[in-house]
This record gives structure tokens, sequence and C-alpha cells, in this order.
């Protein structure tokens, strides 16, 4: 196959992992019942915390787990103001968004635009040499073959074990739950904790394998594509994957545009920010009457199979503070 498509379709897997991260992550912050609005801020400050440790240690894995941390420290923030102090959870997460960008603009200066360590390329013997598959899936790194293993741990994790069980309980039935002898909010804790965690990993994909250095504003907007997904997703690891192998799609797609002779003239912004108007568009479309009307087409049967596949619902108490009795 043309060495230019398979360059633009593991562009579209590199491009995904980090909205993966962020993308489960929160999904299983949202499953415990927990609202974590900070994405945005929270992924341009880890991918900051990332490539500093990284430039000043020259390791690359403490790049990663100090974001890492920070991500689920911002998390811990979330968590203890909305379960023990019983704040408006959205509204906490707009504050930490504000004030995690600001810090990584501000603690970040010195690191502008300088060079740095990066995650390189570990292709994976034998799986790299499957035609097609092989240079599109298993010649990147570790941090990209993660993502995959993310998707397909969580959602064995959420469907297929005891754990995973309860804390779909803990956030559709809290009281019920709890009824059953399961720590409610320690259960929320846990989960908002874990998906923190996975959003400073996003922020370290991002800095240390798919735009590598920092800069201001380094992956802003990114964090609320994430958040979109998550809803667009209906919950699911695997229609989040998809979600976020869209978004990969779109900005591969504007890369390729702008080498494109035709657009020579046209503002290279255009480029950056139209990935994101058209996943809002295309965000917006499935979330309207016009997904009802291509289900109508279809027989009762199939139709509520297909909504079953295209849509979810947000888990009951999600946002609801567990008051025990």
């Amino acid at each position: 196959m043309d060495p230019f498509i398979i360059n633009t379709l593991a562009s579209i897997v590199s491009n995904a992992a980090p909205i993966i991260f962020a993308g489960v992550g929160e999904t299983l912050t949202e499953k415990s019942g927990v609202t974590n609005l900070s994405l945005d801020g929270t992924i341009l400050l880890t991918a900051m915390t990332a490539f500093a440790v990284t430039i000043n240690t020259g390791s690359v894995l403490l790049g990663f787990l100090a974001a890492a941390f920070v991500g689920a420290l911002i998390a811990f923030i979330v968590a203890l103001a909305s379960i023990e102090l019983e704040q408006e959870q959205v509204a906490v997460g707009f504050v930490l968004t504000l004030l995690t960008g600001d810090l990584s603009s501000f603690l970040g200066n010195p690191y502008v635009n300088r060079p740095g360590p990066y995650l390189g390329q570990q292709p994976i013997p034998l799986l790299k040499d499957i035609p097609l598959l092989g240079p599109v899936l298993f010649n990147h790194n570790i941090a990209i073959y993660a993502s995959y293993v993310v998707i397909v741990l969580a959602w064995w994790w959420m469907n297929k074990t005891q754990p995973g069980l309860k804390m779909r309980g803990v956030g559709e039935q809290p009281a019920s739950a709890f009824a059953r002898g399961v720590n409610v909010n320690g259960t929320r804790y846990l989960y908002t904790l874990l998906g923190g965690l996975l959003v400073g990993i996003s922020g370290a994909t991002y800095s240390l394998v798919v735009k590598l250095g920092w800069s201001h504003n380094h992956t802003a907007g990114n964090g609320w594509i994430a958040l979109a997904i998550v809803i667009f997703g209906g919950w699911n690891p695997w229609k989040v994957a998809t979600g976020a192998y869209l978004f990969g799609g779109l900005k591969a797609l504007g890369s390729v545009l702008q080498r494109n002779p035709t657009f020579v003239n046209v503002p290279t912004q255009i480029f950056s920010t139209a990935p994101f108007a058209l996943m809002i568009l295309f965000l917006a479309l499935t979330s309207s009457g016009l997904t009802d009307r291509f289900l109508n087409l279809f027989p009762p049967p199939l139709r509520q199979h297909l909504e079953h596949i295209l849509r979810g619902h947000a888990p009951t108490a999600l946002g609801q503070p567990f008051h025990r009795n």
C-alpha cells in the first residue's frame, strides 16, 4: 500500500492515544458518579510537568510518573470538594481548569520551545511485519500500545469483574450499593483518582510522544473534546475510543490538506482549528433529532439494537453527593 496512506493511518492512531487516555479516565470517574470537568487544564499542566521533569532528569519514565501524579492530585481536589465538601462539581471543575491552565503557562515559561527528550519508536517484533496492520498499529512506542490496553482493560473491568459492577452500582444507585456493603464514597475517591491518573498520562503523551515539547496552550481544547467524546461514546470505552480515532482522523486530514498545493493560500490556523469545529458539529448532529430519523428507518428490533449501540445514558447519580443515612 502507498506509504503516504500508511503514514496517515499511523498518525491517526498516535493522535488518538492522548484522547483515549483522557476519555477512558473520565469514563471511569463518571461511572462512579463524579464529574471531573478540569480535564482541559489538567492535560495542559501535566503535559508541561512531563516535559519539565523529563528535560531536567533525562528520564521519560519519570516524566510520565510525575504527570500521572499531578493528574491524580488534581482529581483528588475534585473528589474532596465534591464528596466531602459537597460543592458543585461543575463549578469546581471550571475553576480548576482555569487555575491549572494558567499555572501551566506560568510554571512552563522556562521550557517554551526548548528541545528535549521524547519517547522514541519501539516497534513490536513480528507484529510490525504484518501487512498494513503492522506499520499502522505496531510501529509506535509503549505509550501508544498502552492506549490499546487501556480500552480493553477498562471495558473488561467495568463489565466482567465484581469491582467494576460495584463501581457502576455506585454511579447508578448509590443507596442500594451502600445497602449491599459497598463503600460508596471510598469507591468514588478511588475511580476519580484513577481517572485523574489517566488524564495525567494523556498530558504526558502529548508533550513526549504526539506534540513534542512545550508551548503556551500546548494542548488547549483537547480536554473539552475528551469530555464531549465521553458523552458521545455513551460512557462505553469502545465507543469513546471510536470517537478518539475519529478526532485523530480529522487532525490527520487537516495535516494532509495543509500540505496540498490547492490549499497553499489558506491560513494554517484553519487547519489546526478545523478538527475541533468538525468534531463538535459531528457530536451535535449525533445528539439531535437526525439520529432519531435515522433510527426510524429500521424495523423495531433492529432499531432497538442500533439505539443501544449509538446511544448510552449518563449514570443516574452522576454529580449527586451521597448522604449516608
